[in-house]
């Protein structure tokens, strides 16, 4: 029996080996040469202003720090469209923007101090100032 499973896995072990010898394909590139990846793969742009004042646009800031997980196709909105589902809920209510169920203190302490497969995030990763206005944004006025 050992013998017929060696005989099936080594082709296969042996393409795997070639395959990993080869280096990934680069993203095709767009206007002016640069990668076209998926756009929950990268970051939007840094929003302009003090990261560490008051006032600056939540919805950018959301986009900037947590989009490129939280938007849809991203890990942590895959994740959690997984949770509702099991919950009973829409899967709709993966993407924390449609969600009508949070308040701005659970997304700090999240945020801070990480839930399943997100890390927490620090004071560098998304300024106090930057958590706040995006806390406020996603609890959609609640206290």
């Amino acid at each position: 029996m050992s013998k017929l499973i060696w005989t099936l896995a080594l082709p296969l072990i042996a393409a795997t080996g070639a395959a990993m010898a080869q280096p990934p394909k680069a993203p095709p590139a767009g206007p002016g040469g640069v990668p076209q990846f998926p756009p929950y793969q990268v970051r939007s742009a840094m929003p302009e202003g003090d990261r560490l004042l008051a006032g600056r646009d939540a919805k950018a800031v959301f986009e900037h720090a947590c989009g490129y997980c939280h938007f849809a196709g991203g890990m942590g909105s895959n994740l959690l469209t997984k949770q509702m589902l099991a919950m009973k809920r829409p899967p709709s209510d993966g993407i924390l923007t449609n969600r009508r169920d949070l308040f701005p203190a659970y997304v700090k302490a999240v945020v801070r101090g990480g839930k399943g497969a997100m890390p927490a995030q620090t004071r560098v990763d998304i300024t106090d100032a930057e958590l706040d206005a995006v806390a406020a944004y996603l609890a959609k006025g609640k206290k």
